[in-house]
């Protein structure tokens, strides 16, 4: 049996190569995956070449070094079982389902300290990631009683983020997508309303109280979002932006109303905390919490494809060709 590792080599090109399976040391583990889950926004912009190619990849995750030039390993959202276990192992591990942040590959090597023990099924946990991602812009946007939130893009993050949001005593949550799916979907995770465009959002979070929405997240991955993002944000409210654009520039209007609007546009990403959260947060407490929220919502809607590895460039060619069919696309290893 060879184990199988997926590798962008080119522009719209993967490749899956073989390797012989690996033993673990003392001090590891061997997972055998059963699924991995394809983020359509990073793993997109490295299938198009669309990022800079002497970035590095992800300091915070060790497994992810070196920087984003072809050909590398690339993934983040690993569930499989821990299939042997390493002489200073608690033989505990032994068939245990776990989630790592390790690329796309049957077999994969870690220490316990680098896996997360998972009690749900694997398509559910393979959302681990996505789901960490949607908690941390929100604990960036700390949304307030009565806010009217608007959301840019209803992928598998942006959904998540809804879900998460629509727990909040909110006065609005409004979201924006040109898919008719994805709005579909969104309503039911608890969005007040679905909106195909910018235009059709201005309308929904207007009030006669107040012009433009509180909070705003961009989290499309389309750089023409952002200036609207910014539109739709009223007097001294708050931007969002989750999206990671890569090299693709982001044209911003600004010597219109923004100039005296006072809002605010920043930054969230999930790798580190915000410094204001780290006296009481760190990686684990929030994993912690991730968990339990992912328990409680229903994701059956946010799978649309699996394939199996060796038909990994279906998967890619499939989200980069048809985002209006392709949502959450999972690997799979027989």
């Amino acid at each position: 049996m060879a184990a199988r590792s997926l590798y962008f080599t080119g522009p719209r090109e993967v490749t899956v190569r073989e390797r012989p399976v690996p033993d673990p040391g003392p001090d590891q583990v061997r997972v055998r995956t059963e699924r991995s889950a394809i983020s359509p926004g990073t793993e997109l912009l490295l299938y198009r070449d669309e990022v800079p190619a002497d970035i590095e990849i992800d300091e915070t995750i060790d497994v992810l070094d070196g920087t984003l030039s072809y050909p590398l390993q690339y993934g983040y959202a690993a569930v499989g079982r821990v299939s042997v276990t390493g002489a200073n192992v608690d033989s505990d591990w032994e068939g245990r389902r776990v989630f790592a942040f390790h690329p796309h590959e049957s077999h994969f090597l870690a220490t316990p300290s680098e896996l997360i023990p998972v009690d749900q099924p694997a398509e559910r946990a393979t959302l681990l990631a996505n789901a960490e991602a949607a908690v941390n812009f929100v604990m960036d946007g700390r949304p307030r009683v009565g806010d009217r939130v608007a959301i840019f893009g209803q992928g598998i993050v942006g959904l998540l983020t809804t879900a998460v949001l629509s727990e909040f005593p909110l006065g609005e949550l409004v979201t924006v997508d040109p898919y008719e799916r994805r709005r579909d979907i969104s309503e039911r995770l608890g969005a007040d309303t679905a909106v195909a465009d910018a235009t059709a959002l201005a309308d929904a979070v207007a009030t006669d109280h107040v012009e433009g929405a509180d909070l705003t997240f961009e989290l499309s991955g389309n750089p023409d979002a952002l200036d609207d993002a910014i539109d739709a944000t009223g007097y001294a409210g708050q931007v969002i932006v989750g999206s990671w654009y890569g090299n693709k520039p982001a044209t911003l209007h600004l010597g219109g109303e923004f100039h005296r609007s006072h809002v605010r546009i920043r930054s969230s990403q999930v790798s580190r905390i915000d410094p204001d959260h780290t006296g009481r947060w760190d990686k684990e407490r929030r994993l912690s919490l991730v968990r339990d929220l992912l328990a409680e919502v229903d994701t059956s809607a946010l799978y649309s494809h699996e394939f199996p590895v060796e038909r990994a460039g279906d998967a890619y060619e499939l989200l980069d060709g048809s985002p209006e069919r392709a949502l959450g696309v999972l690997l799979t290893y027989q």
